[in-house]
């Protein structure tokens, strides 16, 4: 049998996508970009003064969606964030999950609060969101965040660094156990300027000076510059692509020496 020489374009148009974290930082700029490729977005956090704001966003790039809180700790809360998606559109084509928490400690003075609220947010919440969603989904695509900070030591974040480890792990299983009707993928920003980061990465700070070192650009990335792998993760195009983290980073966990 010959080949086909064709392709699947790289788009979200006409899929119905929920975006958890996404009144801030990459959440915001996945939601805003994929509403900007023909999707419908139902993008959600625990503000409601911000999902309000969003959503406006969202219907100024022509955008269907719904307003609904949802804090992503609380089975409840992502349950009914499905359900009420499930009931406004008939289905979720795409799930993203991203969310963010941090604890500025390392292994000697990280607490267990501190450990145990970094790991509820970033991989037993994902865990949560996923099961919730799949057993809605006859097909489609879910998305997690990844981290850097799984592949290399960055002082002080020891709860993070190891919640995104698991998760690395829990997106090859999730794949496998989902698939074929339900790809699971992660992407993994490099260091990105967001609110959280703000104030973070300043010139003459180590960290900053080790980020500029091992990117080709010397800088950090944007949010919206991790749209294009999330649109590629959730379009059609990827249909082969599952239990991968696709890494935005400038080419900084790939490097390893200076000039």
């Amino acid at each position: 049998m010959p080949l086909e020489y064709t392709h699947t374009p790289v788009t979200v148009e006409g899929k119905t996508a929920v975006v958890i974290g996404a009144t801030s930082g990459i959440g915001r700029a996945i939601a805003l970009g994929f509403a900007e490729e023909g999707a419908d977005v139902v993008a959600t956090s625990r503000s409601l003064e911000r999902v309000e704001r969003t959503a406006d966003e969202l219907r100024e790039r022509g955008a269907e969606t719904i307003e609904i809180t949802c804090d992503a700790t609380v089975r409840e809360d992502v349950t009914d964030l499905r359900d009420a998606t499930v009931e406004a559109f008939g289905g979720v084509d795409v799930l993203v999950y991203s969310p963010s928490t941090l604890a500025r400690s390392g292994v000697e003075d990280v607490t267990e609060s501190q450990w145990e609220d970094v790991f509820d947010v970033q991989l037993t919440g994902a865990y949560r969101a996923t099961q919730v969603f799949a057993r809605e989904m006859d097909e489609g695509a879910i998305i997690h965040m990844a981290s850097a900070s799984a592949k290399t030591a960055i002082p002080d974040l020891a709860a993070y660094s190891t919640a995104k480890g698991g998760l690395d792990s829990f997106v090859r299983v999730a794949a496998k156990e989902l698939g074929p009707e339900i790809r699971v993928n992660g992407i993994r920003p490099g260091f990105v300027a967001t609110e959280q980061t703000q104030g973070t990465y300043t010139d003459g700070e180590p960290r900053y000076e080790t980020i500029k070192q091992r990117t080709t650009q010397a800088r950090l990335g944007r949010p919206e510059e991790m749209v294009g792998a999330a649109v590629y993760l959730a379009s059609d195009a990827a249909s082969y692509t599952t239990g991968e983290i696709l890494t935005v980073d400038d080419g900084f966990i790939a490097s390893a020496f200076e000039r």
